[in-house]
């Protein structure tokens, strides 16, 4: 047993599954608190909605587009733990289309990028952590007082005193149902029940397609935003990478579509609205099933204390990346100060 002295908390082991900005910031918070922290990430690397791909001259961002900085604290954390280099401002212009098709420029705001992609940032912040990537935890099993971890492959992969789960609403309902935990999993209903999905589209040109802006939120029943990737700092790309994201109720109608027929519905609502008429020379596709949260009913964090489960994510601060990372930050706060 650990040595504990009258104003030092016992020491926990924590199990941390999901490797997105919430998960890691949980991680490195509960472990600079003194405690044994193992992080659980189905994917093969960190980097949840903070996702890129990898293309043929480099990469390409398909998930979370920028990020602000509204919280002083936020970007100092990123600086402290992904290191200033990682990340910076991105000059972009940025545009709003109304009904009557004219267009606006966006609020004057700060916004940054991962550099040179934005998995950047979540490869920075999972140097700090211990990290088990490629296992999915299926269930969690009582062992006393502690929670035997077990992934879909049958695999025993230890006990902890406490979990925090990071997963998409829909994940983390499964796995608590799996573990016995309604309670949990009713508290997480009416945050996590209007997850918007969205199918995201990458597209390459040799040629420049002109546009009013660099990115854009355009006035269509098909495109929720457009992006030139390519004008993003530190990206040094051969040619220009545009990234195209379908509206959640395209996406809906499309969810099953094949993604050849995902890419050439939205490269031409693209053409429509620039006027572009250039071929691609690559593309990629990828649907997001769970993208970001419509729901109004914003906790913050759940925590049970008696079970020691904590959930985070962005789904339940209403979104936007610094979410996640003010999420996990509140959770923390409160299993530390249990």
């Amino acid at each position: 047993m650990e040595s504990e002295t009258l104003d030092t908390p016992a020491i926990r082991s924590v199990a941390v599954i999901g490797s997105g900005l919430a998960g890691l910031t949980a991680a490195i918070l509960l472990g600079k608190s003194g405690h044994r922290v193992r992080v659980f990430e189905k994917s093969r690397g960190p980097g949840g909605r903070m996702s890129s791909k990898r293309v043929a001259d480099g990469s390409v961002d398909i998930g979370a587009q920028y990020f602000t900085g509204r919280d002083p604290a936020f970007l100092t954390f990123l600086e402290t733990y992904a290191s200033s280099d990682s990340f910076g401002q991105w000059g972009a212009t940025f545009g709003f289309q109304q009904a009557d098709k004219s267009w606006q420029p966006f609020p004057d705001e700060s916004r940054y990028v991962g550099i040179p992609r934005m998995t950047a940032i979540t490869r920075g912040l999972s140097e700090h952590v211990e990290l088990t990537a490629q296992v999915r935890i299926a269930r969690m099993n009582r062992a006393g007082s502690r929670w035997q971890l077990i992934c879909t492959d049958g695999k025993d992969h230890g006990e902890f005193d406490q979990v925090v789960v990071t997963a998409p609403p829909a994940q983390t309902q499964e796995l608590l149902t799996a573990s016995g935990l309604m309670t949990l999993v009713n508290e997480t209903r009416s945050p996590g029940g209007d997850i918007l999905p969205c199918w995201a589209v990458a597209a390459r040109f040799d040629e420049m397609p002109s546009a009013q802006f660099d990115a854009m939120r355009p006035d269509s029943d098909v495109l929720y935003w457009v992006a030139n990737n390519s004008s993003k700092p530190g990206r040094n790309d051969d040619g220009q990478w545009w990234v195209l994201h379908a509206t959640p109720e395209w996406t809906d109608a499309n969810v099953d579509a094949s993604p050849e027929k995902v890419s050439n519905d939205l490269l031409a609502e693209f053409k429509q609205l620039t006027g572009f008429d250039g071929t691609p020379t690559d593309s990629v596709a990828h649907r997001w099933l769970y993208a970001r949260s419509a729901s109004t009913d914003r906790p913050g964090f759940l925590w049970d204390q008696s079970e020691g489960v904590g959930i985070a994510g962005d789904w339940l601060v209403g979104g936007r990346v610094e979410g996640a990372w003010e999420s996990a930050s509140r959770l923390t706060q409160a299993m530390l100060a249990g």
